[in-house]
C-alpha cells in the first residue's frame, strides 16, 4: 500500500482543501493495486447494476430478450431527470403496465439544472433512482410480491443482497438509500472484487449481468446525463468500460478486456476530488481518459480559471 493519497484544491498556488483518496483494483482473484486504508462505504448508486440484475431476473425470459440497450442503462442509472430520460422511464412504466404513483423512490426536481428550471413539479419519473425502481416494482408484480419493494424482508432486496454478497465475498452491512430502498457497505477491497465480476461477466458474454455492463457502456448517456462524471468515463476512456459513481465519493469500474474491477473513494465525499481521482487511478492501469476535464480547474461564478485540483501521490 502507498500512502498519503490525496487531491489537493488549489487556489493561486495555496492549498485550500486536502481530499483523502483510498482505491482498490481487483484482478485475477486478487487486490493487484491498493491505495490508501481499505475504508468501508455503502454502495449507494454503484450497486445499481447488481440491483438490476437481481429485478430482471424475475421477469420472463421473452419479456428482458425484448428490452434495448437504452432501457437497461437507465434501469441501472442515475440520471438527470432530463426529457430523454423521463420519456424512457415512462415508455417502460407503459410497457410494464405500471403507474408512476407506484414507485417507491419519492420525488425531486431533475438532477440537470436547466431541465430543473423548466420543470414545475417533482414527479417520481424525475428522481434519479426512477428507472432502478421501475424494474423493481415491475418484478415484484411478476412475481406476485408485494408492491411495496423497500423493505430488507422483501424477496427482491433479499436477493440483491445474495448476489451482491457472492460477488463480493463478504457479509454487507445494510442501511436505507436515499430512494428509500436497502443499501450496503462493505470494504472497498470488495466492492472492487464485485466490480471485477461484473467485468468477467462482460468479457465472457455471461447471461444477464454481463448484458448489464455493456448497456451501460453501450448507452452511458442513459445511465447519467450531460455533464456527468460517469458520461466523461465511459466516452473518453481509451478501451470499453462500465462505470458508475456512488454518493459520497465512490466511483467503480469494470474493464472487461483486463476482466479487472477498480473501486474509488474520496473521503470527503466531495465530486470535484473524485473526478481528480478516478482518472489517475486510470491512468495507473494505462487506461487514458481523453478530452477536457473540467473537473480539475478551479473557476469562479464568471468562468475565469483561479485554481486546479491536482491528485497528489504519496511515497
Amino acid at each position: 500500500m502507498v500512502g498519503p493519497l490525496h487531491v489537493e484544491h488549489r487556489r493561486n498556488g495555496l492549498v485550500e482543501t486536502v481530499h483523502p483518496v483510498s482505491a482498490r483494483v481487483w484482478d485475477a482473484g486478487d487486490v493487484r493495486l491498493a491505495w490508501g486504508p481499505d475504508v468501508a462505504s455503502f454502495w449507494r448508486s454503484a450497486s445499481k447494476p447488481f440491483q438490476l440484475w437481481a429485478s430482471l431476473s424475475e421477469l420472463e425470459a421473452s419479456v428482458v430478450a425484448a428490452l434495448s440497450d437504452r432501457e437497461l442503462a437507465v434501469g441501472a442509472a442515475s440520471h438527470n431527470g432530463e426529457p430523454g430520460h423521463v420519456v424512457l422511464v415512462q415508455s417502460l412504466l407503459a410497457r410494464f403496465g405500471l403507474d408512476a404513483g407506484a414507485l417507491q423512490c419519492g420525488a425531486h426536481l431533475p438532477s440537470h439544472e436547466p431541465t430543473a428550471r423548466a420543470t414545475p413539479t417533482a414527479l417520481p419519473v424525475h428522481n434519479n433512482c426512477s428507472g432502478k425502481h421501475t424494474f423493481m416494482l415491475a418484478a415484484s408484480t411478476a412475481r406476485g410480491w408485494d408492491p411495496d419493494y423497500r423493505a430488507l424482508a422483501h424477496p427482491l432486496q433479499a436477493s440483491v443482497h445474495r448476489r451482491i454478497d457472492d460477488l463480493a465475498g463478504v457479509r454487507h452491512g445494510t442501511g436505507v438509500d436515499g430512494c428509500s430502498i436497502p443499501t450496503f457497505h462493505a470494504p472497498l477491497s470488495a466492492q472492487a472484487r464485485a466490480w471485477g465480476a461484473l467485468a468477467v461477466a462482460m468479457a465472457d458474454g455471461d447471461g444477464l449481468l454481463g448484458r448489464v455492463g455493456w448497456a451501460m457502456h453501450r448507452e452511458p448517456w442513459f445511465m447519467s446525463g450531460t455533464d456527468r462524471l460517469d458520461l466523461a468515463v465511459v466516452q473518453g476512456a481509451s478501451e470499453p468500460l462500465a462505470a458508475k459513481i456512488g454518493a459520497e465519493g465512490l466511483f467503480c469500474v469494470a474493464l472487461p478486456r483486463r476482466r479487472v474491477g477498480v473501486a474509488v473513494k474520496v473521503h470527503t465525499g466531495n465530486p470535484d476530488a473524485l473526478a481528480v481521482a478516478v482518472r489517475a487511478v486510470l491512468a495507473e492501469l494505462g487506461v487514458r481518459l481523453d478530452g477536457e476535464w473540467p473537473w480539475a480547474c478551479v473557476r469562479n461564478v464568471r468562468g475565469v480559471a483561479v485554481g486546479e485540483r491536482v491528485f497528489v501521490r504519496g511515497g
